[in-house]
Formats: C-alpha cells, sequence, structure tokens
C-alpha cells in the first residue's frame, strides 16, 4: 500500500452541499483501476462563516474530514492560508496537498494532471502546480471586467495572472513558505510574487454544483485589488518610472513653450505653457497617491490579518471525526 498521505483543502462558505459532492468526485477521481498514488486522503473544510453555518455539523462526523473554523469571515483565499497555518504541525513535509474550491469551479478531474508534475519527481518538495485557466463559463459583463482586470494588471505589474486557489504542492511549502507576510495579502498571486518553481497546467473553470454565487462585482473588485498587493515593490517602481517619464516630457515642453516666449518672436497660445505644467502637477499627485494608497491598504490588511492564527491558537477550532 503507497505510504503517499494527501491533503484536499476547501473554503466552504455557507456551500456544505457542494463540499459533499467535492468529496465525493475526488474520491472517485482517485480510485481509479491502477489504485490510488495514495494511501491516505485527508480533507480539510475550512469554514469560513465564522461558525455560523449550522450545516457544517454534518462533516464533522465523516471520517478523514477535519473542519477548521477561522473566528469570522475571512474570503477564501485567506481561509485557505488560515487553516494550512492552523495544521502545519500535522502536515508532514513529503505529505502532498492540494487547495481548491469546493463549489465545482476547479474540476476534480484535472486532480491527477495537477499532482503529476509532483508525483513524476517526489523527491522534489519546492515545486507548486497552479492550474492555468484556459477557459471560464462567465457572464459577458463578467469576461469584459476580467479582460480589464488583466490588462490593469499587466500595466501595473508587468505579469499575468490566471491562476486562483486550484494548486498542488508538498508540505515543505506549508513550513518554509506558506508563512510569508505576502499569504496574509492574497494566497493566489502571491505563488508568483515569491518567483518559486512553479509548472502550470491548463485546466477549464467549471460550473457550480449547486446554489449561487455569493460574489459580488464589489467583491470581485476587492479580490482584484488584493491580488495586486503582493506586487506592492513592482507597482511602486513602474509607477515611478512612468511618473519620470511623464514629467521629463512635460519639464521639456515646458521649457520649450518658454523658450519659444523669449527668443522667438513667433506667437505662442497660452496652452502651449500651462498643459505641460499642468501634466507636470497631475503626473506628480498621481503617482504618490497610488503609491501612499496602496502602502496604506497593504500594511492595514497586512497588520490586522498578522499572527490571526498564534492569536487563536488555544481556541479549539480544528475539529475531526478522529477527535469527536
Amino acid at each position: 500500500m503507497s505510504q503517499l498521505k494527501l491533503w484536499v483543502v476547501s473554503p466552504v462558505y455557507l456551500d456544505v452541499e457542494s463540499f459533499l459532492i467535492l468529496r465525493r468526485e475526488i474520491l472517485q477521481v482517485l480510485a481509479h483501476p491502477a489504485g490510488s498514488p495514495f494511501g491516505r486522503i485527508e480533507f480539510v473544510a475550512v469554514d469560513d462563516s465564522g461558525g455560523l453555518d449550522p450545516e457544517v455539523e454534518r462533516l464533522r462526523t465523516l471520517q478523514h474530514v477535519t473542519v477548521v473554523e477561522p473566528p469570522f469571515n475571512l474570503g477564501h483565499q485567506r481561509a485557505l492560508v488560515y487553516a494550512l497555518r492552523s495544521l502545519a504541525d500535522r502536515i508532514s513535509e513529503t505529505d502532498f496537498v492540494v487547495t481548491l474550491d469546493a463549489d465545482g469551479e476547479d474540476h476534480p478531474s484535472d486532480l491527477l494532471r495537477l499532482l503529476a508534475p509532483l508525483l513524476n519527481n517526489p523527491s522534489d518538495t519546492r515545486t507548486v502546480s497552479l492550474a492555468l485557466r484556459t477557459k471560464r463559463r462567465e457572464s459577458a459583463p463578467f469576461k469584459m471586467l476580467y479582460l480589464l482586470f488583466r490588462i490593469l494588471f499587466r500595466s501595473l505589474t508587468g505579469m499575468v495572472v490566471r491562476s486562483g486557489n486550484y494548486a498542488a504542492f508538498r508540505g515543505w511549502l506549508v513550513h518554509r513558505v506558506l508563512f510569508h507576510p505576502h499569504f496574509d495579502l492574497c494566497y493566489s498571486s502571491t505563488f508568483i510574487s515569491l518567483n518559486l518553481k512553479i509548472d502550470y497546467v491548463p485546466a477549464e473553470r467549471g460550473t457550480r454544483y449547486a446554489g449561487k454565487s455569493r460574489m459580488s462585482y464589489s467583491k470581485l473588485l476587492m479580490h482584484g485589488v488584493r491580488m495586486l498587493l503582493p506586487f506592492t515593490d513592482r507597482i511602486a517602481i513602474r509607477a515611478l518610472v512612468a511618473f519620470s517619464l511623464a514629467f521629463g516630457i512635460s519639464a521639456l515642453l515646458l521649457l520649450a513653450g518658454i523658450a519659444v516666449r523669449l527668443f522667438s518672436e513667433t506667437p505662442m497660445p497660452d496652452w502651449a505653457t500651462s498643459v505641460p505644467l499642468l501634466l507636470m502637477v497631475l503626473s506628480f499627485v498621481s503617482v504618490w497617491n497610488l503609491i501612499i494608497l496602496f502602502a496604506a491598504f497593504t500594511q492595514s490588511r497586512g497588520t490586522s490579518l498578522k499572527n490571526l492564527e498564534r492569536e487563536n491558537r488555544e481556541r479549539p477550532r480544528v475539529t475531526s471525526a478522529s477527535s469527536n
């Protein structure tokens, strides 16, 4: 029998029925004729309702299901980080870990392909396998907003992020990397911001198992901002470069306008000097507002969630069937 151990971690926000379907489908995928590569599979349901969902009690009695209860609603990405940090003492550095959404939008059928880069190199405990989104089944307005976000993200960071919560890695990363403060800001984009060794596995975005998505456009916008936070240093550098170019061009135009007024009889309209001056002021104000905004937001979010797991360690927020 294989000695490999797999942890499957999913955030559950008022969506217990979907988690049960996800668990059943994953067990079916891993029960292939050739035999599962894993000797034991542990499921982790992160109750992101903060203990307000009574349906979660159905999960506490299931074998090989651990329920992790954050102190309050953290959002799906920060909930994953909370659970993994809380379970770090139980996860071996050689264990395999998969994180994915419980609603069905991350296909269990892609699980073995996602794990393949790790299984093919069992001695390499530092590779991260990420699902690369190739197609999304979303409404036209969402697709348009997502396209605009990708353009904005590329402009601000010089990079493109087409991955989400669907990721696979070894326990080594839980012990050595997941406590990096960037994970307090955003789970998915931090993998890329830290320049880890990453294998991308193409995977389509699926549809929900049950119910309706509780992700509003305002929450999507906030999620997009959080994805940018681990790249604050990149954004600041690119903003400074853009400011320097805009400021320099405006200064040259202003000097050229002044020179023409002083040393030439050619009539110059008033806007020829006022517009470059206005551009200089606007570029200066815009870049510093951007830097201050991101720095303040990053600092406030990072500080508010700092040591969250340590502060709640004394409270019994991790339960499984074996401990009931």
